[in-house]
């Protein structure tokens, strides 16, 4: 690289220093700050906690973990959708240096008994069941298999009330001094990727990891103990339990639970009669709330900022956003659960076509460089390479796994994501895809984000996923997934490829167009175009 082209490197500079905090102690600076504000509501089942009642529902639950016998390092598992109680073991487990482990509430059987076995879970506490899964006969199933797993607690049951009545006999100061033998560098919570290449991996975070993360998210987009943030999206996710959780906490913000899972009306409901301020949300979520029949009638005028994050975050939603939903201040974030996990965030004062068109810029305290994938050199801004990040947030590593932890973490601490950006002049950075999902067609490089940006301007199209399919003369050819919008006609491929005249190269345009009521995603709402292609190929009849 010459000396007059700039790398596509930066750092984050802040005045703001990172929090020296374990979560428990920043939790309780918190509760003396703004004891009689409002800390957590659940809206199905009508339960507040002030800051001060939801410090000593914490300190009770923590005394009853203790009691339990539940030490520093141990692993406890949490197996429940949004619920209140989530948050209580959240913070419960950090006061007293317990690892929480967190279980996908969609996990079946062989998943929970991987993850049990893998972190050497020593307690769960779960929901007895939800919806068609039957948690507690699948935890009895696979007790046998997991000698280490000695103890199960389910919410809402007498288990649950024994637990807390245990920590009564546990001296008041117990947890303050289990607090003072905690260090902000230790592993306080184990995150599983979703596994879609291969067995899923435990991102392994500290506190200093994840409560400056949660921190600096919300300080982002401006937020003071005013603030009510609805949370949509899971608890047992980063996006739930850190830029949520912690980010309301840290800054004695009112954490609101719309629903247990998921639900575009009941969310927009809690909005309206919570008079939130704020929203998160994954694309698919801001689709599916925009999308609905009787949006309109929603008073969203309390909103003034959130989140979108998880997945690329569609121009059309976006702009709605800050149009219809009042998020004029709304942020796009990205990162991933091994840094914690924001890397980039866009500004509150970015001008419409960085707060549309990029991830935003590097977070306080972190730096950012774009490396090619084959010679891990930095690469000139404007070119395309594999995002790389370093900083607080890096995970500690994979639990029980250093030969994973190497292929990821380099020697000098650089994360390499496996995404695709593109660094500009000003700093800002585009994900243009994942490396996996980079499109070969005929020997050229195609990023199915491109085409479905474009493919969203469509006035009938409600969402789309672009990706590749295996073609005899060209290597891969592009496949489109739509949901059409409510009472639009199907496109085919004509109908697409007519869209696209003029607009795209011939080679960006899909070949094959399916129509489908919904896309495979993870409970997170990220897209499985792994799930895709294979489906793909066996429609189109490829294999």
């Amino acid at each position: 690289m010459t000396n007059d082209v700039q790398a596509s490197y930066t750092s984050g500079t802040s005045t703001i220093p990172l929090l020296g905090d374990t979560i428990g102690a920043n939790l309780a600076r918190t509760a003396a700050r703004f004891p009689d504000r409002e800390a957590l509501v659940d809206v199905p089942s009508s339960r507040r906690w002030s800051y001060a009642r939801l410090d000593h529902d914490v300190d009770a639950l923590a005394r009853g973990l203790l009691a339990a016998g539940v030490a520093k390092g141990d692993r406890v598992g949490i197996w429940a959708p949004n619920v209140p109680e989530w948050v209580l073991i959240q913070y419960a487990t950090a006061k007293i240096g317990a690892i929480l482990v967190n279980v996908n509430p969609s996990y079946r059987q062989h998943e929970l008994k991987y993850a049990v076995r893998q972190s050497g879970m020593r307690m769960i506490v779960a929901l007895p069941e939800f919806r068609s899964s039957d948690y507690a006969a699948m935890i009895d199933a696979i007790r046998p298999e997991c000698p280490e797993l000695t103890e199960t607690v389910y919410i809402g049951t007498a288990s649950w009330d024994a637990l807390v009545a245990g920590g009564e006999v546990v001296p008041a100061d117990a947890v303050e001094r289990a607090m003072a033998g905690l260090g902000t560098d230790e592993p306080i919570n184990i995150q599983y990727t979703s596994g879609t290449t291969g067995s899923p991996k435990g991102a392994t975070l500290s506190h200093h990891n994840i409560l400056n993360n949660g921190y600096f998210v919300t300080e982002t987009i401006k937020f003071t103990q005013e603030d009510r943030l609805c949370v949509p999206v899971p608890f047992y996710h980063c996006f739930g339990m850190v830029m949520c959780n912690l980010g309301a906490t840290s800054h004695g913000a009112a954490i609101v639970i719309p629903a247990a899972s998921f639900d575009a009306a009941a969310t927009l409901r809690a909005v309206q009669d919570e008079r939130c301020t704020t929203l998160y949300g994954v694309p698919t979520m801001f689709i599916a709330e925009q999308n609905l029949p009787d949006f309109a009638s929603y008073d969203l005028s309390s909103l003034r900022t959130g989140i979108m994050a998880g997945s690329p975050c569609p121009v059309e939603v976006m702009k709605r956003c800050m149009t219809d939903m009042h998020m004029e201040q709304v942020s796009i974030a990205y990162g991933m659960t091994e840094t914690s996990p924001v890397s980039m965030q866009t500004q509150t004062d970015d001008d419409v076509a960085h707060r549309t068109e990029t991830v935003g810029r590097v977070h306080p305290h972190l730096e950012v460089k774009i490396v090619d994938p084959a010679t891990g050199l930095t690469v000139p801004r404007g070119e395309a390479g594999e995002f790389c990040t370093r900083g607080y947030s890096v995970m500690l590593g994979y639990w029980n796994d250093p030969g994973k932890t190497a292929a990821t973490i380099d020697p000098a601490r650089w994360m390499h994501t496996g995404d695709l950006a593109v660094m500009y002049d000003d700093g800002y950075v585009n994900i243009v895809g994942r490396i996996k999902d980079m499109v070969i067609r005929g020997g050229e490089n195609l990023y199915p984000r491109e085409i479905e940006e474009f493919l969203y301007s469509h006035p009938d199209i409600a969402d789309v996923q672009v990706i590749g399919v295996p073609d005899e003369k060209y290597g891969e050819e592009l496949c489109a997934w739509l949901l059409m919008k409510p009472g639009a006609a199907p496109l085919d491929a004509a109908g697409v490829a007519a869209f696209c005249e003029g607009h795209l190269s011939r080679h960006k345009v899909p070949r094959y167009v399916l129509v489908v009521d919904e896309f495979p995603m993870t409970v997170t709402g990220k897209v499985r175009k792994m799930d895709m292609r294979q489906r793909s190929v066996e429609l189109l009849g490829l294999g």
